[in-house]
């Protein structure tokens, strides 16, 4: 148990943080995933985008690297394009 107040305080906003970062984590993985299983240009193209966006969305709010969002935002537009 911590001994001062801003310590446990910081440990409860870790804790937090780490929940919140673990959602958009795993809701970002589950769409990747979808966008890359998708076998037809429709799907791809519609899961691609919505995939996309949720990177950015990921990225801008810190909890991945840019160039991190960069690789995985070209993995999806890579598997797009092999339909077209």
């Amino acid at each position: 148990m911590p001994v001062k107040k801003t310590v446990a305080k910081r440990i409860r906003q870790a804790d937090k943080a780490r929940i919140r970062n673990k959602h958009y984590n795993s809701t970002m993985k589950s769409a990747i995933k979808k966008a890359l299983a998708a076998e037809d240009a429709d799907t791809a193209a519609t899961l691609g985008s919505s995939a996309i966006s949720l990177i950015d969305k990921v990225a801008s709010h810190g909890i991945i690297h840019q160039n991190k969002a960069a690789n995985q935002k070209s993995r999806v537009s890579k598997h797009i394009a092999t339909f077209s």
